[in-house]
């Protein structure tokens, strides 16, 4: 039944799909990555409604998700993307690890990836020079989080 949960969360990703994305997630989830830190299934879908309008809206033609590797409690998945703040092409290679609740919901999600290698991608040359410092890592923290606000805010 996991699997086949993670089958679905990817499937909707790769349509971009942020409604049917957030209908793999228990209403208590928790899911983590470079950027995000998020409690409970209306803010982890708000993140995925926020990206995939993102991508909808400026870099449909730029759009590819692959997915590999999917297991009981694992996948990888690569996506190419225009990052919306900057416009640059980035191709992120990501680490997945899930747990479930007893529904089969995604109870915890955590997304690893060289967050190097995508600010490089992503920001250009401060990305480069900055990196791998906690510096630019809890500025796009925080950016991020200030984003997802205003993108729930406005509802």
């Amino acid at each position: 039944m996991s699997k086949a949960t993670i089958q679905r969360l990817y499937a909707a990703f790769a349509k971009l799909d942020a409604v049917a994305m957030q209908a793999c997630y228990a209403p208590a989830a928790t899911f983590e990555d470079e950027a995000f830190s998020l409690k409970g299934a209306q803010q982890i879908g708000g993140m995925w409604a926020m990206l995939c309008s993102a991508t909808k809206a400026r870099g449909m033609s730029h759009w590819k998700l692959d997915v590999s590797d999917i297991t009981d409690d694992s996948a990888h998945w690569e996506a190419h993307y225009l990052f919306s703040t900057t416009g640059r092409l980035v191709h992120n290679r990501i680490d997945a690890a899930f747990t479930f609740d007893g529904n089969g919901l995604i109870a915890t999600h955590r997304d690893r990836f060289d967050f190097w290698a995508w600010s490089r991608q992503a920001l250009g040359t401060p990305g480069l020079l900055l990196g791998w410092s906690p510096f630019l890592r809890n500025k796009v923290r925080a950016t991020a989080a200030g984003n997802l606000q205003r993108f729930l805010a406005r509802g």
